[in-house]
């Protein structure tokens, strides 16, 4: 049994508070902005439009999260109190509503950019998805949040600074630690992928095996976690389980699909 007794504070400067989620949610950016430089480079993209793909990605990111979890997670509170969806500082991000809102973000790039196409950027940000994936759960990790369900296992977590009371003494399996051990394997898979084929790959391939592969171990880790949400417990499956069959779908059809169109690097 491990005592995850860490505060989900860094350290505080008079009334402003730095958490191990905000700097890990940063990091997400930072290092993908790292990562997609080398590719725009190895490709001859410019660095302007690079650029302009950070912000589409920070507003699709934040903006889908954030109404990903307010309508699919408790839909008549902040439909009820719908200023209170603003209130991004309070907590409650959703990663499909992430996905949604990084699709819905690329479609809109790639109707600026007319010399980029969807599937084309979309091969190569679902790279650094992964990896923001990561580090996304690992934030979760520090706030004691997404918890999983009670084992007897050795490695079970206790999570002390869990707001729910019920929850601070149960040794529980550490759900959070099991994905984002999964999306950086999955990371290294897709970059190693992106390098060792020499340029020789069909549109919306890295797309294909990014959805499938995240969102089936999602699918599949869900059945580890306690429910988001007090709904959930008349579902067959979970919010989480229902959201990603989608996803999963998605990917199937781009793995499968046929497409004469080879992207080469340069």
């Amino acid at each position: 049994m491990i005592n995850w007794d860490v505060s989900p504070d860094i350290f505080s400067i008079g009334p402003i508070t730095i958490r191990w989620y905000g700097l890990l949610f940063a990091m997400s950016f930072i290092v993908g902005y790292q990562i997609m430089m080398i590719i725009f480079k190895r490709e001859n993209r410019s660095e302007h439009d690079l650029n302009d793909l950070v912000w589409y990605m920070i507003l699709g990111t934040v903006l889908g999260a954030r109404l990903g979890h307010c309508l699919f997670y408790n839909p008549d509170y902040y439909l009820s109190h719908p200023l209170e969806i603003l209130q991004i500082w309070k907590g409650g991000l959703a990663s499909h509503g992430a996905g949604i809102g990084i699709i819905t973000a690329l479609i809109l790039y790639t109707r600026k950019k007319k010399e980029i196409s969807f599937l084309w950027i979309m091969d190569r940000v679902v790279i650094t998805v992964a990896l923001a994936g990561f580090f996304i759960r690992m934030g979760n990790l520090f706030n004691s949040e997404i918890i999983g369900k009670p084992t007897n296992g050795n490695w079970g977590f206790v999570f002390p600074y869990d707001t729910d009371i019920s929850h601070t003494l149960v040794p529980r399996h550490p759900a959070q630690l099991y994905e984002a051990i999964a999306y950086l394997l999955i990371f290294i898979f897709l970059l190693s992928f992106y390098f060792r084929v020499k340029g020789k790959f069909k549109n919306g391939l890295l797309f294909g095996l990014f959805l499938v592969s995240i969102f089936g171990f999602r699918f599949f880790v869900e059945f580890f976690k306690e429910n988001q949400s007090l709904f959930e417990q008349n579902l067959f499956l979970n919010m989480g389980q229902l959201l990603s069959i989608p996803f999963v779908m998605i990917g199937i059809y781009f793995l499968f699909r046929k497409d004469k169109k080879v992207i080469k690097l340069q």
